[in-house]
């Protein structure tokens, strides 16, 4: 009897056993199976008030959704270099898998890059492009000078080749700045009845760019004919400020189609955009990231074609 006993115990024990390793293998299923697990990413951006990097973050859930296997954590940089150091440290410390970043500072980018890559660690920049950049580090984003050409080319058919221009710069530090008003410059100066009366820094928001037109307006009056902005918002505050003070036939440009900038353009508040693409840049970030964790081949840089909104193309840019 304590025999048949012993028998039974051990059968319920293996029974068990047997249980357990199914529910093991249900639960190694749900997540993806052998090597399926979440690949983690951390993400920091410069900074969550940015309007364009918000549609842009947006993308990037988007695309890890879509994907299934990917877990984004995302912080706030608040335009703080040391700030986004620590976020990247921590990261690697936390042990993600990849890093996606949207700089405060590419030039100051190399640290965050060896923090990373050293402890074998891939790094994805996105939007901003720092350059110079090693096995490990990639980057996603739009060709920023073209941005600046777009623009200008547009303005100086619209102006017939003259007039007076100022121009409203995104934070000086920043890639887009520095190469969309080069490019702003280089198309500019093959017109040599077009003049820059001044550029300034709007620092990408929208009241910076009310503030600095508003000083514009009072120190050069009527002798403005086009704003081109390095951005959406900061036109949009150039717009708030020619309405306040009564100014009309002054052309305002932008860039990143951003849906207030596409309500403008509809509303003829400004003459025409540059469509920069949050899903494109935003999911290309995500689908390079998991590539790397993977261990695939993935090319240094990816780029996110512009395209010139203007009232005539509109409809194909509204969502």
């Amino acid at each position: 009897m304590k025999k048949f006993r012993n028998y039974v115990i051990m059968g319920l024990v293996s029974m068990l056993s047997i249980f357990l390793i199914s529910c093991s293998q249900k639960g190694d299923t749900a997540d993806g199976g052998q090597g399926g697990k979440k690949i983690k990413v951390g993400v920091s951006i410069a900074n969550f008030d940015d309007t364009f990097l918000t549609y842009m973050m947006d993308g990037m859930k988007k695309a890890a959704e879509k994907e299934g296997d990917i877990e984004l954590e995302f912080v706030d940089a608040k335009e703080d270099i040391a700030k986004q150091m620590n976020q990247v440290e921590n990261f690697v410390t936390q042990g993600k898998d990849v890093i996606i970043v949207v700089p405060v500072d590419t030039s100051a980018a190399d640290p965050m890059t060896n923090a990373a890559v050293t402890n074998g660690t891939k790094i994805v920049y996105v939007n901003r492009n720092p350059g110079n950049l090693p096995d490990g580090a990639y980057y996603v984003g739009s060709e920023e000078k073209k941005a600046g050409i777009m623009q200008m080319e547009y303005l100086a058919e619209k102006m017939g080749g003259k007039g007076n221009i100022v121009i409203l710069m995104g934070k000086l530090d920043n890639e887009g700045t520095i190469k969309r008003t080069e490019g702003v410059e280089e198309i500019a100066k093959k017109y040599p009845d077009i003049k820059i009366l001044d550029k300034q820094t709007g620092l990408w928001q929208r009241t910076d760019g009310m503030a600095k037109t508003e000083n514009w307006l009072n120190k050069y009056g009527n002798e403005i004919n086009a704003i081109v902005s390095n951005n959406d918002d900061m036109a949009l505050g150039a717009v708030q400020a020619l309405k306040d003070s009564g100014k009309t036939g002054i052309f305002v440009i932008g860039v990143d189609a951003t849906p207030d900038g596409l309500a403008a353009l509809a509303a003829g508040d400004i003459s025409a955009t540059v469509f920069q693409d949050a899903d494109g840049q935003g999911g290309g970030a995500v689908e390079v990231a998991k590539k790397a964790a993977n261990g695939e081949t993935v090319v240094k840089e990816t780029w996110v074609p512009f395209k010139l909104v203007t009232p005539e193309n509109i409809n194909e840019f509204k969502k």
